[in-house]
């Protein structure tokens, strides 16, 4: 028996587990480094790839839904997630 996915579905949770993936990496190379000053650059470059995920995930997610909703709800989803990252960035 085989469970139908939407093409949809599969994207995003790929994006989410290398998104997971790029983090244990990451922690990986803390461990290996042993030095806190080369952690905290490692830490700090992971601040890349959260919101971008967060937005192709996003994104994706939307044209997955173009046809079943308006186009003004996908703009409020749009000013929403800009909202999102606007207020983890201050």
């Amino acid at each position: 028996m085989f469970i139908y996915l939407e093409k949809t579905i599969i994207i995003m949770a790929l994006l989410r587990v290398l998104s997971g993936s790029i983090d244990i990496f990451a922690a990986y190379l803390m461990l290996r480094f042993n030095d806190v000053e080369k952690a905290l650059i490692v830490n700090s470059s992971l601040v890349l790839v959260g919101p971008i995920v967060f937005i192709i995930a996003t994104t994706v997610g939307l044209v997955g839904l173009t046809s079943q909703i308006s186009f003004s709800k996908i703009i409020w989803v749009f000013i929403g997630v800009g909202c999102i990252l606007y207020g983890v960035k201050s």
